[in-house]
């Protein structure tokens, strides 16, 4: 038995997360990301955005500690004293762990994510670098995606030019991400909010669909600070040249994200594949990047249930030094090794040199 919320993993199926992430990280370096290797525990932060859902340890001194929970937080504490000017680029892979699943985000206990950062750049053609390789990274799997955009420091900027208190603001912000309208009103009924911020977050919720919608953002009387964002997100997309689904009622921790934040999902498959965005100023001056869940990657590709059998039943050895370099060959144990390859489905036999078809 093995605790809730983790998984034993039988071939083909570990075979083929370890091929995912190997593509992924082959993918991702490529493009200039170089792997960075993180500790699985680190010094337990209850300021850490996950500290309420981390698996908590104390050692023999009595330090509590923490099993990773996230890569993006830890990896920036860990290189803010090692950056120096310019541009970086890293990669990571590995196990993190939460103390609960979520099932808004479907996760388990124990998973795994494939990401990237790109520190020390911004503005639109650093978005679309980031951009550019969440397309890569579906279409390397053989996935059919798609990226929805999002901007929450639009909704951030509009909220706080509506003069909403505090809380009325945080509540409106979520009833903005889930497209809740009545709730919207009910809440903007509350206090007197200024009419163009009010024809504004009303209008928040529709702002969904192609590149149509940011004509219909261009017409929406928005606070300064909130134009220039949107300004930075189309020159983001014409520099992109992809086609994307455009969100911009998307508040997810507008207070986080300092720019886009984006997701992908696939047909057929309800949750994210991936997800990420631009938080410049939250863990370091100019950050970008985003993860992709491999779980959710093997569950929506549909993977084979069953491990293809090999092409060559090796007899000796020397069969197997010979012909595992170019086929994949098993080498045989038993008595009859003819009615052994008819039951697995094998072609060929082996022996030394030698190599025959199974009739």
């Amino acid at each position: 038995m093995i605790p809730e919320g983790t998984r034993f993993l039988l071939p083909p199926e570990a075979r083929l997360k370890a091929e995912v992430v190997g593509k992924l990280q082959h993918l991702f370096r490529r493009h200039g990301y170089e792997p960075v290797e993180l500790p699985a525990l680190e010094l337990y932060d209850p300021d850490h955005p996950l500290a309420e859902r981390a698996f908590k340890l104390v050692d023999k001194t009595g330090e509590v500690l923490a099993l990773r929970s996230e890569f993006t937080t830890l990896l920036a504490k860990l290189l803010r004293a090692h950056l120096g000017e310019g541009v970086h680029r890293f990669q990571y892979a590995g196990a993190l762990w939460l103390r609960e699943a979520d099932a808004e985000l479907g996760r388990l206990r124990e998973y795994t994510q494939v990401g990237l950062e790109l520190l020390g750049a911004t503005g639109p053609l650093a978005d679309a670098e980031v951009l550019e390789l969440a397309f890569a990274a579906l279409e390397a799997l053989g996935v059919q995606g798609e990226v929805e955009v999002g901007l929450p420091s639009l909704v951030g900027e509009v909220l706080k030019a509506s003069g909403l208190p505090e809380p009325l603001q945080r509540r409106a912000q979520q009833a903005i991400h889930r497209k809740n309208l009545p709730e919207l009103k009910g809440l903007l009924a509350q206090h007197p909010v200024p009419p163009e911020a009010q024809k504004a977050l009303l209008a928040l919720p529709d702002l969904y669909g192609g590149q149509e919608v940011l004509k219909e953002a261009r017409g929406l009387p928005l606070p300064p600070k909130a134009q220039e964002a949107l300004a930075q997100l189309e020159r983001t997309l014409d520099l992109l040249g992809r086609p994307v689904l455009l969100d911009l009622g998307m508040a997810r921790r507008y207070e986080y994200y300092s720019g886009i934040f984006f997701r992908a999902y696939t047909p057929g498959f309800g949750l994210p594949l991936l997800g990420g965005g631009r938080y410049d100023g939250a863990l370091l001056p100019k950050a970008a990047g985003f993860a992709l869940g491999v779980e959710r990657l093997l569950e929506a590709l549909r993977f084979p249930k069953e491990e293809a059998a090999p092409e060559v039943l090796a007899l000796d050895l020397k069969a197997l030094r010979r012909f595992a370099r170019e086929k994949r060959t098993e080498l045989f144990h038993g008595e009859d090794p003819v009615a052994y390859a008819r039951r697995r489905g094998i072609p060929f036999l082996a022996r030394g040199e030698e190599i025959w078809r199974v009739e």
